[in-house]
């Protein structure tokens, strides 16, 4: 039983098909020690490295295909390190033996919300490429006054330093005063995107939390801080939508299964509400300063509610 050399490192999670063919051609690869070719297939018994270290890898068809969903709080940064000693998202999620957790996309440190990872680098690549027009989904507060205007350039598309953006949904959740939540939807990975395209209306985004990636909505009863991993129908509706074939080894077995099941049978009474509940929280703890300051303005004794009033649309 072999695989192709390329298919085994994007699957890895090195890099795409197209990033390890050029690697190949650079001589960086080599499989028993010999400068590796374009196309070539290896098998479970040889060793491969790239860049003279050593790669841990197993044939497609002796790999579980994993997916989890993450539920990042602000606070933590995207990588596997940091030089400073900060918390990362790849703190408490769960080990892999020989092999290793690929992050889908990323949030920066002051977004919350869903992240996925899988063992798939194939997947991941997928899921993140452009081309593939991913939507992703997004809770967000801003401080400022969305006019019509503001909101048909938001959804016409504005022009960014990397170029041209817009999003492909916008919708107002709730809030009042001069906090307010929207959905919005945007089917590229860039750079604090969403928070950029906002500021191209000269709007600030306070909060910013991912509620959807692709086919995959963030639980309600997912805590921040946690993670539930996917059984095999959501990895194969996902897979799908890039033209990825299912695999008969996909998803929970073993203690993985036995932890999501539990958790659906009895969940906690703090994840009830989900995300919906702490945002309001969240806004309620802001609420008192606001007040104040309307109450300086307008000498008003009526007490305002701050924060979500209905929930987030399901795609």
């Amino acid at each position: 039983m072999s695989e192709k050399l390329q298919k085994v490192l994007a699957r890895v999670g090195l890099g795409s098909r197209r990033h390890m063919e050029e690697a190949i051609i650079q001589g960086r690869v080599s499989v028993n020690g010999k400068i590796a070719e374009i196309g070539q297939r290896i098998e479970a018994t040889d060793e491969l490295r790239v860049d003279g270290r050593r790669v841990d890898f197993a044939l497609e068809e002796e790999t579980r295909r994993r997916v989890i969903i993450y539920y990042k709080p602000e606070g933590e940064i995207c990588s596997r390190q940091d030089p400073e000693g900060r918390p990362t998202v790849f703190d408490n999620l769960p080990n892999l033996r020989g092999e290793r957790w690929v992050m889908v996309g990323r949030l920066d440190i002051n977004s919350s919300g869903l992240l996925l990872f899988t063992n798939d680098g194939e997947l991941a690549n997928r899921l993140m490429h452009p081309s593939n027009e991913v939507e992703r989904e997004y809770a967000v507060r801003v401080m400022g006054e969305v006019t019509p205007t503001a909101r048909q350039a938001l959804l016409d598309g504005v022009t960014l330093d990397d170029g041209p953006a817009k999003f492909e949904s916008f919708t107002e959740v709730g809030g009042e005063g001069i906090n307010r939540w929207y959905q919005v939807v945007v089917k590229e990975g860039r750079n604090r995107e969403v928070r950029r395209i906002f500021e191209s209306q000269s709007l600030k985004v306070s909060r910013l939390l991912r509620t959807r990636y692709g086919t995959i909505i963030l639980p309600r009863e997912l805590r921040t801080g946690r993670w539930m991993e996917l059984d095999k129908t959501d990895i194969d509706n996902l897979a799908k939508s890039v033209e990825l074939k299912p695999r008969q080894g996909t998803g929970l077995f073993g203690m993985a299964k036995r932890r999501t099941e539990k958790m659906a049978e009895k969940p906690l009474a703090s994840r009830r509400g989900g995300y919906l509940r702490q945002q309001r929280r969240d806004d309620e703890q802001d609420q008192p300063q606001q007040r104040s300051n309307s109450n300086a303005h307008n000498n008003s004794n009526g007490r305002k509610t701050i924060g979500f009033n209905k929930g987030f649309k399901k795609p």
